[in-house]
């Protein structure tokens, strides 16, 4: 969904009667589980292929580096 698709959906949304806000807000509620299941597998793939563990180290230089330009 890009910007312009979320501003016509919060548009249509503002205009709608009730039954119609409730298939709108009930849309969205069921995009919002669909994506946290998402994430949680991806997050677990990264756990499993160790990822998350590269990108903390790589996190961690990155703000070592920041530290040492500040100064």
């Amino acid at each position: 969904m890009n910007e312009d698709d979320k501003k016509e959906l919060m548009k249509e949304f503002k205009s709608s009667d009730g039954p119609k806000r409730l298939d709108i807000w009930d849309y969205a509620l069921s995009q919002q589980v669909v994506w946290e299941q998402i994430i949680t597998e991806m997050q677990n793939i990264a756990r499993e292929q160790g990822v998350d563990k590269e990108l903390d180290k790589l996190i961690e230089e990155e703000m070592k580096k920041a530290e040492g330009e500040s100064v």
